[in-house]
């Protein structure tokens, strides 16, 4: 093979990011990046919103005892099925289909974590365009969302090692930008009193605080094999997680909430915005371009999986983000996502029982493990996969709906992935022992999706 020919595959596996395959050991990425990326993707203006919205409902402390019950549950989702990526190097949608979920359920899976992060990507898109264009007066609107898109999409095409760039600059910038705003919208204030005195606003209860803050991110914990499947341990995924979840809601928490207590106001955005031109270009650049490549980048490989086994076509990675980054360009310029945001909210509820369902199978049931850990050894996806599990669909659905409908109690996200664990455990011992076995194929190319893609992707 000539040179030519090794730099070109060389490139072809950078664009494509593993994403229908493993991760194998040289491609595995220092544990800072991976955290750089993840905390790049918390520590943005929503979340010091957040912080400002519970610190002018609840005093200091007790917000901060809020978001310090929400990080723990994100820490623990994150975590669990962090280390699931990181032992067997496979992205969300790809590691579904060896963790209850089948042939079938993996690719919907897939293309409904895409159709979610991809409707987020445009409508970010549009508030990264209105903040550009507010900040530095040039320019429309429309104008302004095809330079972000295109920028966004840039990024996203050469897969986590450029994410990993962006996070390293952006990431210093933004907290700069928002230590600098948090001096100047705390005057004169005594921050001692700040964290004494009462709550600003209308009160918040305990239970709405830590909905906010573990319903907020919890799409961002289920998802997080995408990031953490370039770690080599749990050990390194605990660290990930950790730093990420509790340095990026709690700092921000802290600093929105004494916005919030200073200005007498939790709409603390508005007012940063307002210090200067300059900085609140700054703010809207450094915020958004960092979580907006991961919501194309997961979109890219749901989309990926996705078409992989309905079509049995692999496409590269790169072009499909190319693809998803033109077209939710345009429709970001056309406005058209924003009136899909009640959707995806309601889509959003149907994620979160994806990690209870993959956490029980994986580590407890242990349906696939043996598959997993003889391809493992070998560098390759495992030659069997059952075509769908009926368990995993019913329990995925039911547990759903009961996140969406049950709200008087509890958090929505956190209720659907608990209640999913433990009836997708108790309806696997109940039904089928064995369902695995039955419904398996060993061997098939054709009910496979072709076993090319256990040995090329």
């Amino acid at each position: 093979m000539s040179r030519n020919d090794v730099m070109a595959s060389t490139n072809t596996k950078v664009v494509d990011d593993y994403s229908l395959s493993r991760v194998p050991e040289d491609g595995k990425n220092p544990l800072w990046k991976v955290v750089m990326v993840r905390l790049g993707a918390i520590s943005c203006l929503p979340i010091l919103m957040v912080g400002a919205q519970i610190g002018y409902g609840l005093t200091f402390w007790q917000g901060f005892f809020a978001v310090f019950v929400g990080s723990i549950l994100l820490q623990v989702v994150g975590w669990a099925v962090g280390t699931i990526a990181a032992k067997e190097g496979l992205s969300t949608s790809l590691l579904t289909r060896w963790t209850g979920f089948g042939k079938f359920g993996s690719s919907l899976i897939g293309l409904i974590i895409a159709i979610t992060c991809f409707g987020w990507f445009g409508i970010q898109n549009s508030v990264f365009a209105e903040g550009l264009m507010v900040a530095s007066g040039m320019f429309n609107l429309q104008v302004w969302s095809v330079i972000a898109g295109i920028v966004i999409t840039l990024i996203v095409i050469f897969g986590f090692r450029f994410m990993s760039y962006t996070a390293n600059i952006f990431l210093p910038l933004f907290a700069i930008g928002v230590f600098y705003a948090f001096y100047k919208m705390l005057g004169g204030h005594n921050i001692g009193v700040l964290m004494t005195e009462p709550a600003p606003g209308a009160a918040l209860t305990m239970g709405a605080a830590i909905t906010v803050v573990a319903g907020g991110f919890i799409l961002g914990a289920v998802i997080t094999p995408d990031m953490t499947r370039f770690l080599k341990s749990g050990r390194e995924v605990f660290i990930a997680v950790l730093i990420s979840t509790f340095v990026g809601e709690l700092v921000f928490y802290t600093l929105g909430s004494l916005m919030a207590h200073a200005q007498n106001t939790a709409d603390v955005a508005a007012i940063m915005y307002g210090l200067s031109g300059a900085l609140g270009l700054l703010l809207v650049v450094s915020s958004t371009i960092k979580i907006n490549d991961v919501n194309l980048y997961v979109a890219s490989l749901g989309i990926t999986n996705f078409f992989a086994l309905t079509f049995k076509r692999q496409f590269n990675r790169g072009l499909v983000t190319l693809f998803l980054g033109v077209i939710g360009t345009i429709l970001s310029v056309a406005g058209i996502l924003n009136h899909f945001v009640t959707f995806l909210t309601i889509l959003g509820v149907t994620i979160p029982p994806i990690a209870g369902i993959a956490v029980v199978d994986y580590f407890i049931l242990k349906r696939s493990r043996a598959e997993l850990d003889e391809s493992r050894e070998k560098g390759a996806l495992p030659e069997s996969v059952e075509i769908w599990n009926p368990i995993s669909i019913i329990t995925w659905v039911l547990s759903s709906l009961f996140g969406y409908l049950v709200t008087s109690i509890g958090i929505p996200a956190i209720n659907s992935l608990v209640a999913s664990a433990i009836l997708y455990y108790v309806l696997m011992k109940i039904f089928d022992k064995k369902l695995k076995n039955a419904a398996a194929v060993h061997g098939s190319k054709e009910e496979m999706g072709d076993r090319k893609y256990a040995s090329q992707s």
